[in-house]
């Protein structure tokens, strides 16, 4: 694992520097119309109104945000993302947080949840509890339709919380003490945001943000036919979207951007949790606006939502292991980008929101979807169980595994692939040469098949929820197919929004698809998949402008009942007899100049008795005039590094050492400071977890 460098602090200094310039000021107060403040109904089963009717003109929206912590075990569970076994949780760079937004428009008594979640993938287990412990709070206010759960596609986090066995073989089967913090830390998010409903207004900018992302599956983009690719300037998106709300009374809410790109700036050897590259954005804009302490008001919030990233990476300046060249600073420059881009369109955002709120949703089994011929290559073809290629195991750039990519039956070369596509490979999948079919697993499919697709819209803007990562060239093709079915409805901008509500690996285009890339190969239902879902959500689209009801579709499985964890949880915690937990085990340097790291090991208890939600395990204090002790930073904001080492002490293997990194910005004010280590430990005699604390002798910053 590489360990933090001094130069972490310069980089978090020219990122968090960027707040500083951004200045943006209080908006124009926009005259908003006398709104209701009680609770906006909505309705699920009617149907909507159609588009431009009942809120044609209308600027008048209830808005909320909230966010709340949702950072998992930082001990010894497997992460999820890089599909390495190796690859378990030993701290924390950033804490995870849930950003919801509450949107509800009173022209047409409809709302809309969006969450966008420092996490992988939502899975859709997540999705079912957060929906059934929303409708055990507030009643029939949300319901799978008009919540929508994205993710920011973290790869740093803890794994184990999909009820599907593909996702959980890393994290060895599920983990249910990082399933709860994720659902309920969403669940509470957004009830908090919901209950802040209050009037207010809403303005759109877009913008294309180029230098800040690359294709890295450049050959297969190519495969797309030339005359599709000459209409874009890039092969990847480059355009961000911007909603920035604001209250009546002229107090900023809250934004959200959706910018496609990988959130892989840390690489598959990394053991820090983090929000990466968009946890580091989102935190610099929040902070920004106020600032934070840890449990602190959540006053605005700002989140940085992914889109159709699939083969999109962060690293421009290249990298190894999954990541970029240095974990940390690549993090903070892909960060800095896009905090300075969302700066620039929150500054200039002048669009007006007007219109009301609506929303389809629909589950479809998408292994049997028959795709009509005007929506393929002129005939008609049918979905695939799901199934994995052989790419999919060499990895992608941001990931590699083991062999390479372009594995395919279109060009056998090798025995492996003869093998493969002759006795595995089945006809639906094409040029896949198979290596796993989860579909056909039994007694359940070890990935989802029947998966949610969900359209919402808030007046001009449009969001297509997907459990997929689309490729740059298919996520296109699905928004030219949703925006010419509501020409008309005034939308003018579409936004991939994913993976949202469930996963099931990517979506390729049909010629992508036969490079078998690892975009290719881990397209699960085969060719024709991107084929499907446009499909599909020309269905919902359709339904929305003509104000039709659609049908929920199939029920898809809950399987909470049939989760298996191998991951023993804390038997208990021991140290040195004459030492105390919280003690200092290495101590701090009498000084430190600007620039370098100061450090700090304390023997400690293992960070699973505790997530310390809402919390930290870490402070960073600064003494003051009065001989009080002020906090300076903390574990959720990527300034300190909190790290977990297991410790062998006679007779035990049950020690614990916490060592505490804070790389030293350049504009830290000369003075005194210590590093203080909160924590608890679990007792072998009675099972009873307790609280404890230890501090740093006092240290100088010259």
């Amino acid at each position: 694992m590489r360990k933090p460098t001094a130069r972490l602090a310069p980089v978090l200094g020219l990122l968090l520097g960027s707040v500083l310039a951004l200045g943006p000021g209080a908006p124009p107060r926009l005259s908003t119309a006398s709104a209701a403040r009680a609770p906006v109904a909505a309705p699920v089963a009617a149907p909507a109104e159609a588009a431009g009717n009942s809120c044609a003109g209308s600027s008048n929206f209830l808005l909320g945000a909230a966010r709340s912590d949702i950072t998992g075990p930082a001990a010894e569970v497997g992460m999820m993302g890089y599909g390495q076994v190796g690859q378990k949780t030993e701290g924390i760079h950033l804490r995870l947080y849930s950003r919801a937004f509450v949107i509800a428009s009173p022209c047409n008594g409809r709302r809309v949840a969006f969450v966008s979640a420092d996490l992988g993938m939502v899975f859709q287990a997540v999705k079912q509890q957060v929906v059934e412990r929303l409708r055990a709070k507030l009643g029939d206010t949300f319901s799978d339709d008009n919540v929508l759960l994205s993710a920011t596609h973290t790869h740093s986090g803890p794994g184990g919380f999909s009820h599907y066995t593909l996702y959980n073989l890393t994290s060895l089967g599920f983990v249910p003490q990082n399933f709860e913090a994720i659902v309920s830390g969403i669940t509470d998010s957004i009830v908090r945001a919901n209950a802040r409903l209050a009037e207010g207004s809403l303005r759109l900018a877009s913008g294309d943000l180029r230098g800040a992302s690359a294709n890295r599956s450049p050959e297969a983009y190519l495969r797309n036919p030339e005359s599709e690719r000459v209409r874009y300037s890039d092969n990847v998106d480059t355009r961000m979207t911007l909603l920035r709300m604001t209250g009546a009374d002229g107090r900023e809410l809250g934004l959200v951007n959706w910018f496609a790109v990988h959130a892989t700036s840390f690489g598959n050897t990394n053991h820090y949790i983090s929000g990466d590259n968009k946890g580091l954005a989102a935190h610099a804009f929040e902070v920004g606006q106020g600032g934070l302490t840890p449990g602190g008001p959540d006053t605005f919030v700002a989140a940085f939502a992914n889109s159709n990233e699939g083969d999109v990476t962060p690293n421009i300046l290249g990298g190894t292991n999954g990541g970029g060249a240095n974990d940390f600073e690549d993090a903070a420059l892909s960060a800095k980008k896009q905090y300075d881009f969302a700066a620039h369109l929150w500054a200039t955002a002048a669009m007006p929101v007007m219109g009301g709120v609506d929303y389809r949703h629909t589950y479809v089994k998408m292994d049997a979807v028959d795709v009509a011929p005007a929506y393929a290559d002129g005939s008609a073809h049918r979905t695939c169980p799901a199934a994995i290629g052989l790419s999919m195991i060499a990895g992608a750039e941001d990931g590699p595994g083991f062999g390479s990519e372009g594995a395919t039956c279109e060009s056998v070369h090798d025995v492996w692939n003869q093998f493969s596509c002759a006795a595995v490979t089945t006809p639906c999948q094409g040029e896949k040469p198979i290596v796993l079919e989860m579909g056909s697993m039994k007694p359940y499919p070890w990935s989802p098949e029947v998966l949610p697709l969900q359209l919402v819209t808030v007046g001009p803007l449009a969001l297509v929820a997907v459990p997929f990562e689309l490729t740059t060239m298919a996520g296109r093709r699905l928004r030219d197919t949703v925006r010419a079915q509501l020409q008309g409805t005034g939308v003018t901008d579409v936004v991939i929004a994913g993976p949202a509500n469930a996963y099931s690996g990517y979506v390729a285009t049909r010629e992508e698809y036969a490079r078998q890339d690892y975009e290719g190969a881990s397209t699960h239902f085969g060719p024709w998949t991107l084929a499907a879902l446009q499909q599909s959500f020309a269905g919902l689209a359709g339904s929305l402008r003509e104000g039709a009801a659609v049908a929920p579709g199939p029920t898809p499985r809950d399987l909470r009942k049939a989760v298996v964890g191998l991951q023993p949880g804390v038997v208990f915690d021991d140290k040195l007899l004459w030492v105390d937990f919280g003690a200092v085990a290495q101590e701090a340097k009498a000084s430190y100049a600007r620039g370098d790291t100061a450090s700090v090991t304390f023997w400690g208890g293992h960070p699973r008795n505790d997530l310390k939600l809402g919390g930290t395990y870490l402070r960073v204090q600064r003494r003051q005039a009065d001989g009080t002790w002020r906090d300076v930073a903390h574990d959720g904001e990527g300034g300190a590094l909190y790290h977990w080492q297991r410790e062998y002490c006679v007779p035990t293997l049950a020690c614990s050492h916490v060592r505490i990194d804070w790389p030293i910005p350049l504009d830290t004010p000369p003075g005194t400071y210590r590093l203080v280590h909160e924590g608890n430990w679990k007792s072998g005699w009675d099972g009873r977890v307790h609280p404890y604390s230890g501090n740093s002798r006092p240290f100088t910053v010259r």
